[in-house]
């Protein structure tokens, strides 16, 4: 094989090193400066060259940060995030930053002592700057500024009160920044300070920001602190945070939440049911279901996510009766089995102790637990020895006897009375149900940090989990009796109808059924036959879909679909979208509009003065960025106008619907979409715009939809059938209706 040399003079293009990158860095009153930086030379090299170029002594003093809105410094741990084409700012170095901040905020001047806390709650967001203001005691001081700061400015609050609130504001702010980097063990505030956070829950309950920082501080107290936890719990009541979920905020209210979840998941075992009895006495259920589930605006991620919290640790507390055996001894336990007797088969027939001998009653109640679907039928106490359900399967039984009494009594005579062996027992499977219904709500486990999988219909009844028994319980007699199962072998029957039950309630609970009758509605469409259907539609289309024709057809023709999905995408930017402005501190009724140009080479766009009520010409939006200067698109918390607030400034529900273009220049185009399906459309136009893939849910769904479309037709039998390709014209509407018949 002949080998071709390249001519002496020639230059071949090689790449960059991999430890090379090439970076802009800015000094204030002088021009940036284009460098490469060598990852392999140590920091404090690299910021001396800089300092030196700009003949700039005490280079130690100095450090490297993001130019972005995030401000974050640069050090040898975080280096290797530096990209091509970064823009870095030359800075004062984060010691000597906390040092000036640490004397700022202490400045007699309400002015200067404002700025300077403005600033510190900034900063406070960047761990190198924060573990050099906590080495500084700057925890401490923050402490006793709020300690101390309220009775200071007193007379100052009537005068100033919009500078007092930013300023306790931004003192919050830092605090809880500082603290969410976890150098600092919340075990060491005082009693002085932890009142002062919890009187400021009542004191400012008009200030959102004040409130809602507080909050989110005796949250992290609770959670955090076991000490604490007994501190903030003698300091706030329920009968104080209830009134913040009556509120229109949906933060305070997910704020707030938060806090009773952390006090009910932190206090004693011996302390928890008195706590619910006390969130019973205060309608917490109630209020939440008004004002929070039933309220005219959506749920965003975190508040669902607190609603499951809530309805995980209120469920927990069964957990005591579903791992307590019966006590075969205990009178008080057997009179329960006696009452469920006495409703089934009326107390009326029930010989007195005058007539009748004893060996006769005994006999006769033999008969009427067996009557009752238990196992033991001389002493049914012992079917409630097994954990799980333990006597929490008996409170069920008990339950739906005396609040549903006329369907206990149907259940129970109709399943006693039959003569073909298909009878279902009450008691046994009583007792499975019951045990499923835990699998089902996960009883006894902790919550999970990432599940929102809240149901709202277990929030309109204050014996929710009850009722979802006795209206699972009718289901299961019901779907015992369509499956036509027998209680001769009642494990394996068990075994089989319970499968379809799980699956029954499964899917009815998959739908989000808003209140347990409409539970109960889903339910009576998913029959046993119904469920069979589902099932063989199911293997069907897993079937015919995973043989490896089709998949071989389904590769063959994605491509072609991935490309109808990207001109429809494309289209919908050159319509464009109206977008609303944010304000970091609430939303502004302000519009811009953005749409990209018919050639796909240009995004046209502009402010508006109302939201348009069709599609904006391009000439009437005043700037234009060409296609080709855009250097990526990032989503969510990647985005610069996400990265100017604090973490609890973010609303987690704007979070998922920002996206900002990034450009030449550090310039930056940023966006705020008004759904979820826009937000979806616009980051698939433009990757697709940049040659990246459309990877949105969107996307995947309409890939998914017309991939089967097209299987389906491509697999009908349609020869010598010629397809239209334009769909059929509407007739004519017809010059009378005389064929109409009228049959009432």
């Amino acid at each position: 094989c002949p080998v071709v040399l390249a001519p002496k003079n020639s230059s071949v293009a090689m790449p960059p090193p991999a430890d090379i990158v090439k970076v802009a860095i800015e000094w204030p009153g002088a021009f940036p400066k284009l460098m490469e930086i060598d990852q392999k030379k140590p920091l404090s090299s690299i910021i001396k060259e800089v300092c030196d170029g700009w003949s700039l002594a005490n280079h130690d003093q100095f450090a490297l940060q993001h130019a972005d809105s995030s401000n974050f410094y640069i050090t040898e741990k975080n280096r290797n995030e530096i990209k091509n084409g970064a823009i870095l700012r030359l800075t004062t170095s984060p010691a000597q930053n906390a040092q000036q901040l640490h004397e700022r905020i202490q400045s007699s001047s309400m002015d200067a002592k404002l700025e300077a806390l403005k600033d510190l709650a900034n900063y406070s967001r960047d761990v190198t700057f924060a573990q050099e203001f906590i080495n500084l005691d700057g925890i401490s001081l923050l402490t006793q500024m709020v300690e101390s700061g309220t009775e200071r400015y007193q007379k100052l609050q009537k005068i100033m009160k919009p500078c007092f609130g930013d300023m306790l504001s931004f003192t919050l702010t830092a605090f809880v920044e500082l603290m969410d980097h976890g150098i600092v063990s919340w075990d060491t505030f005082s009693v002085a300070f932890i009142k002062k956070i919890a009187s400021y829950v009542n004191k400012f309950a008009s200030d959102i920001s004040i409130l809602q920082r507080s909050l989110a501080i005796l949250e992290s107290m609770v959670l955090n602190s076991h000490d604490l936890y007994q501190k903030v719990a003698q300091e706030i009541t329920i009968g104080q945070l209830i009134p913040h979920l009556q509120g229109t905020d949906q933060e305070i209210q997910t704020y707030t939440i938060a806090v009773i979840n952390a006090l009910f998941l932190k206090a004693p075992d011996d302390k928890r049911q008195e706590m619910a009895n006390i969130l019973a006495q205060k309608q917490l259920r109630s209020i939440i279901l008004t004002h929070v589930i039933r309220a005219q605006r959506a749920i965003n991620n975190e508040m669902a996510h607190q609603l499951y919290v809530l309805q995980v640790l209120t469920f927990n507390l069964l957990e005591d009766r579903m791992m307590t055996k019966m006590d075969p001894q205990d009178q008080a336990q057997r009179d329960i089995i006696f009452e469920l007797r006495r409703i089934a088969f009326d107390a009326e027939s029930e010989p007195n102790n005058s007539s009748g001998s004893i060996e006769k009653r005994k006999s006769m109640y033999t008969r009427d637990y067996k009557k009752l679907g238990f196992i033991n039928h001389v002493n049914p106490a012992m079917d409630f020895t097994q954990t799980p359900p333990g006597m929490l399967a008996l409170d069920n039984m008990l339950y739906f006897a005396k609040h549903h009494q006329d369907a206990y009594i149907r259940i129970v005579l109709e399943n006693s009375s039959r003569e073909d062996k298909h009878e279902c027992p009450f008691g046994r499977s009583s007792i499975e149900l019951t045990k499923m219904l835990c699998e089902i709500l996960k009883v006894g486990e902790l919550p999970s940090e990432t599940c929102n999988d809240f149901h709202p219909m277990f929030f309109t009844h204050d014996r929710s989990f009850e009722e979802f028994f006795c209206i699972c319980i009718q289901l299961l007699n019901k779907t015992w009796k369509e499956m036509r199962a027998t209680s001769e072998d009642f494990n394996k029957a068990r075994k089989m109808v319970m499968q379809v039950v799980k699956e029954q309630i499964m899917r009815a609970l998959t739908t989000k059924p808003s209140s347990l009758d409409q539970f109960k509605s889903k339910l009576q469409n998913l029959s046993y036959t119904e469920i069979l259907k589902i099932r063989q539609s199911e293997r069907m289309n897993q079937e015919d879909f995973q043989s490896r024709p089709i998949l071989e057809l389904k590769e063959k023709i994605q491509p072609e679909i991935l490309e109808l999905i990207k001109q429809q995408r494309l289209n919908r930017l050159v319509e464009g979208t109206c977008f609303r402005k944010l304000n970091s501190r609430r939303r502004q009724d302000k519009f811009w509009y953005c749409r990209l140009s018919p050639n796909h080479k240009v995004l046209h766009y502009g402010d508006l003065e109302e939201s348009p009520q069709g599609e904006v010409p391009h000439d009437s939006l005043q700037d234009k960025l060409p296609v080709a200067d855009i250097k990526a698109v990032v989503t969510g918390k990647d985005c610069p106008h996400m990265k100017e607030k604090g973490a609890l400034k973010q609303n987690k529900e704007v979070l998922e619907l920002a996206f900002s273009i990034l450009y030449d220049s550090s310039g930056q185009l940023n966006f705020i979409a008004p759904d979820k399906h826009e937000y979806c459309v616009w980051t698939d136009g433009l990757n697709a715009l940049l040659g990246k893939d459309m990877l949105s849910d969107l996307t995947r769904n309409d890939l998914d939809t017309l991939l089967s479309m097209e299987i389906k037709l491509r697999l009908l039998d349609l020869e010598n059938i010629q397809i239209p390709d334009a769909p059929p014209p509407i007739p004519k509407e017809p010059s009378n209706y005389d064929f109409v018949y009228d049959c009432n």
